[in-house]
């Protein structure tokens, strides 16, 4: 063996002891979240930092940095395949953020996180802010403080966006989302001013779990979440996780009298599994095999939600499956009555209870918080406040307690500040995607009116799901479509469904 490939072996050897400590970190983290024993949370959480510190550490390490040293050698560049190429790549991105922070600094902050996804759970519970903001305050200076390390240009949330979506910036997303809020405002008050309003009653009755698990269960198998390679557990916040090829898990959350949200939420986070287990073989066990980008990952779970699972086509063929399992709930609701009230667009207080069309505003306004968060023009004790007044200026609803405002989502308490705009960024590249879809399966809809998925799933897997992160989403977005992000695809695709939904000019 060459000097060359004993290199490259070792290499890899050491990027494979990182990803098998994500997946233990990964599989703990899981745990947490899905019901591990509230009196072992600080024991756990103190394991999780212990290993994802360990990471940290093999990360910036002497023998990691000689690696990319020597692989990025011209001589040695040359021979590089792909894979450790883009290995190479991503850590010494990596490389050069991490190894500014302490590993006592960055332990200490993994703990925190830990703890305060538990704390979070519990304030959100009890409608208690005060017993989530100490460790938010923490969480926020943390990040403050890691982006002085790290370093920025322009704007300091620029460093945060770019850990979820690479090359994304605050002078781009201004742009994007300015465009799409020009846009969307208009059709949402023509949707509000519309005399044909939904009827949903029937949609709030209660609907027994247990049923609603058998429904979700056979919505899963039909578009092919391969069951042998994951599970379905339940959560506070739907979620999903993939360790290995074999292994990618979801979680949902069941209402019995509001039955779609679980529905949805369990085709969401399908939408992520899907992703991870589809990526290529040759992936599998690197630090590769995941997902490219936050955006493109939301791109995903959104496209398999809403352009999939809200599709009139969607409920052709599968309103009758749903009707047998209940009969007396939907007693005298027709199919169409049915995909309207699905589809009913309205502003509402819950990001993930919300519309496709009012959707993008909820992520606006987390947006806007999190720039001024991370600037610091507003304290944590401002933040509820902030929220509601947001709430009320965008969407015309102002949240009754911080249950539903503020401690709605979990992302904060895990530290993901910059993760919320993948979300809008997530609608965008699937309407975008749709478009090119469409183009080499122009009977889209039919397929997805018989039930028959393969084609639509094997698409995504030969333009997306099998590269994991081999690709960045600028290569996937150009590749796929000819041209970087547009918000237009996005706004074609709501303003003709809505307009046809309620009867607009």
């Amino acid at each position: 063996m060459s000097v060359f490939e004993e290199k490259k072996k070792s290499f890899l050897d050491l990027t494979s002891r990182m990803k098998q400590y994500q997946e233990a970190v990964g599989i703990m983290y899981w745990d947490l979240r899905t019901g591990a024993p509230k009196k072992g949370v600080a024991k756990r959480s103190e394991a999780i930092g212990l290993l994802s510190t360990e990471i940290f550490k093999l990360s910036i390490s002497d023998e990691m940095v000689g690696y990319l040293t020597y692989f990025e050698q011209e001589e040695n560049a040359k021979q590089v395949d792909p894979i450790t190429k883009r290995l190479v790549e991503i850590l010494r991105k990596e490389y050069d953020r991490s190894a500014k922070i302490p590993a006592e600094r960055y332990q200490e902050y993994v703990v925190l996180t830990s703890q305060a996804e538990s704390a979070w759970e519990e304030a959100k519970n009890a409608d208690d802010y005060s017993k989530f903001s100490p460790y938010l305050e923490k969480i926020i200076a943390f990040n403050r403080e890691f982006v002085e390390i790290w370093g920025y240009e322009e704007h300091p949330y620029n460093a945060l966006l770019d850990q979820f979506e690479p090359g994304m910036t605050v002078a781009k997303l201004d742009q994007v989302f300015g465009a799409l809020r020009e846009k969307l405002v208009p059709l949402v008050h023509g949707v509000q001013e519309s005399s044909h309003k939904p009827k949903t009653d029937f949609m709030f009755t209660s609907y027994p779990v247990e049923k609603q698990k058998t429904f979700n269960r056979f919505i899963l198998e039909q578009l092919g979440y391969d069951f042998d390679a994951g599970r379905v557990d339940e959560t506070e916040h739907p979620f999903a996780s993939g360790f290995n090829l074999g292994d990618v898990r979801i979680t949902t959350h069941y209402k019995e009298n509001h039955f779609s949200d679980a529905l949805f939420s369990t085709i969401h986070e399908c939408g992520h599994a899907l992703y991870e287990q589809n990526v290529m073989q040759e992936l599998d066990g690197t630090l590769l095999c995941s997902g490219t980008s936050m955006g493109i990952h939301e791109s995903q779970s959104r496209f398999w939600e809403n352009m999939i699972g809200r599709s009139r086509f969607f409920w052709d063929r599968y309103f009758t499956d749903l009707k047998k399992q209940f009969p007396e709930q939907l007693d005298g609701v027709t199919e169409e009555a049915f995909y309207v009230a699905l589809n009913e667009a309205k502003p509402s207080l819950i990001r993930t209870e919300s519309d496709e069309l009012t959707y993008n505003l909820h992520i606006m306004i987390r947006y806007e918080l999190e720039k001024d968060i991370i600037s610091g023009k507003v304290t944590v004790d401002e933040l509820p406040a902030l929220w509601n007044a947001k709430y009320e200026e965008y969407l015309g609803v102002t949240p009754p307690n911080n249950k539903l405002g503020i401690l709605q989502d979990v992302h904060w308490a895990g530290g993901s500040f910059g993760y919320f705009p993948s979300y809008a960024l997530g609608n965008m590249y699937a309407a975008q995607f749709e478009r090119a879809l469409r183009k080499d399966l122009p009977n889209l809809d039919e397929l997805v009116q018989a039930g028959d998925f393969a084609p639509i799933k094997q698409w995504l897997t030969d333009k997306i799901y099998q590269y994991g992160m081999l690709k960045t989403p600028g290569e996937l977005i150009t590749g796929i479509t000819g041209e970087e992000l547009n918000p237009d695809y996005l706004v074609h695709y709501l303003t003709k469904k809505y307009s046809d939904i309620y009867k607009l000019v």
